[in-house]
């Protein structure tokens, strides 16, 4: 991505820039497994207590021993606090494992520096400003080698290189092996936020990438080498936006769902510091076309659906917001995502959030109200649904400012209510009524909960602003925005 490669305070100041592993657990936590601000913990020396703390666009991969994470290299820095107070030299693109899912340990960096002809290609084009630190890193595995596909760029440039870099393990060592696709100052796209996938049925190779500069691409792989089959040829569109010149796309991850045989396409929208949201479309090939929800070509210039992730509140907590730039997972057959979420009121840490993953009959993914917390799905019935809950139905909120690079500028964000989609509580009824204007009955088959006409999937989970087990909701409304719910009472 762009902007959402940096940290951004209002004074810019923060840029810095075993066994088999499971994820079920047979219990409820007593507890949060830690708490969302970490602000007592910034400083390097604290790294093994991070956990999910400083993660900014996570890409994911499952070994027989653990699930690894690798990110941009982003950290929040508290205002007054030296940051590396260590004698340890950092290194570029950060490294997480876990066995669950719920606790990460950090392992360190996946390269030693920023490779030199990145920094070359992007300083040759900007006056040497910028290639500062690596984004967006994509792990793909080929037969028994890892592959890291990183971004290089200079905010606000096309002036941008994707490269690879290859290890036997997922810890590493990495090896630098080149570049994949470099875009200047007169291209049209922008070579950054690289997803991989290989197609089912041909066997080709595709990466997507790119950005607000020029929506994003899909281009052909060499599988052996995974460099670019045709060096020069840069791809072709698959996706853009309404408003394009003014409004962010970014951050595509490509996935494949055996059951309904469908490409994923999962792609962010507007400013990472606050409206950050994930939309998906699909296709019956890895390099489209892709269709939303609505049968539109995410390729034409039309806002797409559905809505998965928005800026959100529940009650008992200050809000999320910048619930974007994805990766997704498929465990065997259980699908997550991950995404970086912003530590409201300033919007400065970043916490990975990963989110159960559920499959409407339609064929279309929504996402958990709630992070995961390793808690296994329970048979619910009937009798459980009437009660008190928490309902958010998602919608586009008005920008507090005028966007700059289709972020938010310096000093343009201010905490209050109406930058969230804030939750309302809502009584559903035994006689299936629910006490709103609009959102106003409800059925439940068994597995099923609909809501009007949205048909929402119906689980269970671990409420992180109550600490305790609920149930839950998820589902997409007419209009192609999320609905989520958790029962309160």
């Amino acid at each position: 991505m762009i902007f959402s490669k940096l940290l951004f305070s209002a004074s810019m100041a923060m840029l810095l820039m075993a066994s088999r592993c499971t994820h079920d657990t047979t219990s409820s936590p007593e507890a949060n497994p830690y708490k969302d601000d970490y602000s007592d913990i910034t400083p390097l020396s604290f790294k093994d207590q991070w956990g999910t703390a400083n993660v900014h666009d996570p890409s994911i991969i499952k070994t027989d021993s653990f699930y690894y994470v690798y990110s941009t290299d982003a950290y929040y820095i508290k205002r007054g606090v030296q940051f590396n107070d260590t004698d340890e030299k950092m290194g570029n693109i950060p490294i997480r494992r876990s066995k669950d899912l719920v606790n990460w340990e950090f392992t360190g960096w996946a390269l030693d520096s920023i490779p030199q002809p990145a920094i070359d290609h992007v300083h040759s084009y900007t006056g040497n400003k910028g290639a500062d630190n690596m984004w967006a890193p994509y792990i793909y595995k080929h037969n028994d080698t890892y592959r890291i596909y990183y971004s290089v760029s200079s905010f606000g440039s096309q002036a941008s290189y994707i490269g690879l870099a290859e290890g036997a393990s997922p810890e590493g060592p990495f090896t630098d092996k080149g570049v994949v696709v470099k875009t200047d100052t007169t291209s049209v796209m922008n070579a950054i936020d690289a997803s991989v996938i290989k197609d089912k049925k041909s066997g080709k190779v595709w990466m997507h990438y790119g950005s607000y500069f020029g929506g994003l691409h899909v281009m052909e792989l060499d599988e052996e080498t995974g460099l670019a089959k045709n060096p020069g040829d840069n791809g072709k569109l698959v996706a853009t936006r309404a408003n394009k010149e003014t409004r962010v796309i970014e951050a595509p991850e490509i996935i494949y769902h055996p059951d309904f045989d469908q490409y994923y396409l999962f792609v962010s929208y507007d400013p990472l510091f606050t409206f950050y949201n994930v939309r998906v479309g699909r296709s019956d090939n890895p390099d489209g076309p892709f269709l939303d929800y609505f049968g539109n070509d995410m390729a034409e210039e039309t806002n797409n659906f559905p809505m998965l992730t928005h800026s959100y509140m529940f009650e008992n907590h200050p809000g999320w917001s910048g619930n974007g730039h994805c990766g997704v997972l498929n465990d065997d057959g259980k699908f997550f995502m991950l995404h970086q979420g912003r530590l409201a009121p300033d919007n400065l840490q970043m916490r990975m959030h990963i989110r159960e993953m559920k499959w409407l009959p339609s064929g279309w993914p929504v996402v958990s109200p709630e992070r995961y917390a390793g808690l296994k799905d329970k048979t619910i019935n009937a009798g459980e649904i009437p009660g008190t809950w928490e309902i958010i139905h998602f919608k586009d909120l008005v920008d507090q400012t005028e966007l700059w690079q289709g972020q938010i500028p310096p000093g343009g964000w201010t905490y209050d209510k109406s930058a969230f989609n804030v939750s309302e509580k809502l009584e559903l009824s035994d006689d299936g009524k629910i006490n709103h204007e609009s959102i106003n009955q409800w059925t439940f088959d068994g597995e099923h909960l609909e809501i009007n006409d949205a048909k929402c999937i119906v689980f269970t989970g671990w409420d992180w602003e109550n600490e305790k087990e609920t149930i839950l909701f998820s589902g997409i409304m007419e209009n192609g925005t999320a609905i989520w719910g958790k029962k309160v009472e």
